[in-house]
């Protein structure tokens, strides 16, 4: 299944694609909320396709691109640039069976697994690095802000019966087309 929407207005187009072999039932959720998101964030990032594939597929491009044959949750990839040197398009994969496992152990919904992994990468699309403390508590920092401004509240904020540590809810996403790294 393929979703694609409009540029979300004249003065600020952003194209957004969908890929769902797999998944497609959680397709309409994302989509719509990573359109809200962009609205939010205002980035200069103006094309993301999503694509969600299965660990088989996920285990392949973590190993080509980052050297580790095993899947991941997300992998996000550069793909153009605006004159100012700044990411203009990107594609975001996303690993459903890891969401489902990950919403399975944390009691949340699958589709909202997948939201926070595609944010994840649009994010890191945008410039957000999650590779340093303090680097990485400013994008979960964005990631629950988001999310909380979209409705659905945050996901590594301190639950207050939990205040005593810092949660690292998901790995970060690689960007493979400019780090070659992974944290």
């Amino acid at each position: 299944m393929r979703r694609s929407s409009p540029p979300s207005s004249p003065s600020s187009p952003f194209a957004l694609s969908l890929h769902a072999a797999t998944g497609r039932e959680y397709a309409a959720f994302v989509a719509r909320n990573l359109r809200r998101a962009h609205a939010l964030l205002r980035p200069p990032l103006r094309e993301l396709s999503v694509a969600f594939v299965g660990d088989q597929r996920m285990s392949r491009l973590h190993s080509q691109f980052m050297g580790i044959a095993s899947p991941t949750d997300v992998l996000t990839f550069e793909l153009d640039y605006d004159s100012r040197g700044r990411v203009a398009a990107g594609e975001v994969v996303v690993c459903l069976p890891e969401a489902r496992r990950q919403a399975r152990a944390r009691a949340t919904p699958v589709r909202r697994e997948l939201l926070l992994y595609a944010l994840h990468g649009m994010l890191h699309l945008c410039g957000f690095d999650d590779r340093t403390d303090p680097a990485f508590r400013k994008m979960h920092r964005t990631e629950d802000d988001t999310l909380t401004r979209l409705g659905l509240g945050p996901v590594f904020a301190p639950k207050p019966a939990a205040r005593s540590g810092a949660s690292r809810r998901s790995q970060s996403a690689a960007r493979p087309a400019r780090t070659g790294a992974r944290r």
